[in-house]
């Protein structure tokens, strides 16, 4: 089917945003792993289609599935902030190939301080890496920053890590193997809000539904790394909640003690398995585009739109990030 070009909106969301089950299916769509194999030159195709959709001068004969799948590598790979393309392992489309294996040996590898240690900071180094790549980007961080948001954060993991192992020497073998959980949970709480510590310092940019800037605002920047935070916890949560009990149960069995070379290839497949569906359904707990009324920002901001706009601005939207 050719498209029209004068009433083709490539920018309009395929699903509606507004339910849960609109974002699930557009989360589906842009975290889907295939799209991390796609060859460079392929992704810059499909920002050039995009952009000439957008400039309406899409090439003769270009069907609505060709653009449909273009704004769906455009989205997987390119900053919805600046339009530059994210680094490889910080899409978050990595998220299940890079989350399954680290998951799967923080899981395995729980036993000993040293395997603890090694795997929480591969865990916090990725951590830091999605978390910078997915930031509102139109706060600026300092490299002296994300140095020290990395440190706090790989830092908390570790001490709860390491200090629930001890402490759980003597407790039952399940409990221990949920310490990796109780780490990451505890490190999202530090690395997030410090890697975007200067939107929680200077404020997000907020603007109207029209896309019109508004200001910059602290209050809208802490609910939506609230958001983020949450998401990522329950990202996590069913896989590092439900495999320790699934492995536990699967030890016991004769079978598996003749295979222990193949636990950790085991958890690193079960862990894709949870990951693969709980990177969509988490990030589509809320909107991308989150929105606040004008009467929960800072006294000065809503003074500042109430001169200018009166009340005809009752919500400011901004992206608060992944």
């Amino acid at each position: 089917m050719e498209v029209d070009v004068s009433k083709f909106n490539i920018d309009a969301p395929r699903w509606d945003q507004s339910t849960f089950m609109g974002r699930l299916k557009h989360f589906f769509n842009i975290t889907d792993p295939r799209t991390v194999i796609v060859s460079e030159q392929e992704l810059d195709r499909a920002k050039m289609l995009v952009e000439a959709c957008r400039a309406g001068v899409t090439p003769p004969g270009t069907s609505v599935e060709q653009l449909h799948y273009a704004k769906k590598l455009y989205d997987s790979a390119f900053h919805p902030d600046t339009g530059d393309k994210m680094n490889l392992i910080g899409r978050m489309s990595f998220q299940v190939p890079g989350g399954m294996a680290i998951t799967g040996c923080m899981l395995q590898f729980y036993r000993t301080v040293p395997a603890v240690v090694f795997w929480q900071w591969v865990n916090q180094s990725f951590n830091a890496l999605v978390n910078y790549t997915n930031r509102n980007a139109a706060s600026p961080i300092t490299p002296g920053q994300i140095g020290v948001a990395y440190v706090t954060a790989t830092g908390t993991a570790l001490a709860t890590a390491v200090g629930l192992n001890l402490y759980t020497k003597k407790a039952p073998p399940l409990i221990a193997r949920w310490v990796p959980f109780a780490a990451v949970a505890a490190a999202n709480c530090v690395n997030i809000p410090m890697m975007r510590q200067q939107e929680i310092l200077n404020g997000i940019a907020v603007t109207d539904e029209n896309e019109n800037k508004l200001g910059h605002s602290r209050k809208a920047a802490i609910k939506g790394i609230s958001q983020v935070v949450v998401s990522r916890i329950a990202m996590a949560a069913p896989g590092m909640i439900l495999l320790p009990i699934l492995m536990q149960r699967l030890e016991a069995f004769p079978f598996m003690q003749k295979i222990r070379f193949l636990h950790a290839p085991l958890q690193v497949t079960l862990a894709g398995g949870f990951l693969l569906f709980m990177v969509p359904v988490a990030c589509s707990l809320f909107p991308q585009r989150c929105s606040m009324a004008v009467s929960s920002l800072e006294p000065e901001l809503r003074e500042s739109i109430r001169n200018q706009y009166g009340d005809k601005v009752q919500y400011v939207y901004f992206n608060k990030g992944l």
